[in-house]
């Protein structure tokens, strides 16, 4: 683990709990190297491999990335095909490792309109880490996933299950709406990063982020490494975080 922040050794490094991380500048990344764009989507997923080993190995608990969202859709077929052909040879990797590695495995998103062979993997990965810890490093993809539409497939949840009986509506609070969404059971995250410049949610984690500290910086996701990840938790690390009170 990173001793310090900024070398200072009064002040040890630690990780909060859930990072979240939109993977954003794989394209402009590409185009700035007269590069095609599948060209950035392949080095932006060996940043996350690295950055998903980086969290694991400083005690970072959950990592969740935005993968692919619900209008990622509109991009070319091209590109589209790319992205998947990326994500399935990383699932068929990950059916391989994530025992030996602990780690465990976790989609958010609508899976419907996703080509079968990769939701049969997703299904092999949940089914694996199933039978890993629960204290095991977990890596959260976004696939598939825009924030309102899971609140909206969470409220439709909720109201099946009322319509079923299984439910009344006076019970819904927080929490419990909480457990209908694709985060069921996970901690929100204390840290939101977004490379490349871009300085917005893109409906990303909507109902999660609620108390999340944000980090931004222009370094593009390819290009983001380990010292980047350190820059953005020692700058989390010295926010204030009150949940809506005031400093004591």
């Amino acid at each position: 683990m990173p001793e310090s922040i900024n070398g200072a050794v009064d002040q040890p490094l630690v990780p909060p709990r859930h990072i979240a991380i939109i993977m954003d500048g794989n394209g402009r990344w590409a185009t700035k190297r007269g590069l095609p764009r599948t060209a950035g989507h392949k080095a932006g997923a060996e940043t996350f491999r690295r950055i998903a080993t980086y969290c694991k190995n400083i005690g970072v608990k959950y990592l969740t990335v935005y993968a692919f969202s619900t209008e990622n859709w509109k991009r070319s077929e091209m590109e589209v095909s790319a992205i998947m052909a990326l994500l399935k040879r990383y699932l068929l990797e990950a059916v391989d490792t994530m025992e030996k590695d602990h780690i465990r495995l976790h989609f958010f998103g609508d899976m419907t309109p996703i080509a079968p062979d990769l939701r049969a993997l997703a299904r092999e990965t949940d089914e694996i880490t199933e039978h890993l810890s629960k204290d095991d490093f977990q890596a959260n993809v976004c696939l598939n996933y825009g924030g309102r539409d899971e609140i909206l497939r969470a409220a439709r949840r909720f109201a099946t299950d009322c319509a079923a009986g299984k439910k009344r509506p006076e019970e819904l609070d927080d929490a419990l709406f909480s457990s209908y969404l694709d985060s069921a059971g996970i901690p929100d995250p204390e840290l939101i990063i977004r490379p490349s410049g871009e300085q917005r949610l893109s409906n990303f984690l909507l109902w999660q982020c609620a108390y999340s500290e944000f980090y931004y910086t222009d370094t593009l996701w390819p290009d983001f490494d380990e010292a980047e990840l350190d820059r953005a938790i020692a700058a989390y690390q010295q926010r204030d975080r009150r949940f809506g009170g005031v400093k004591k």
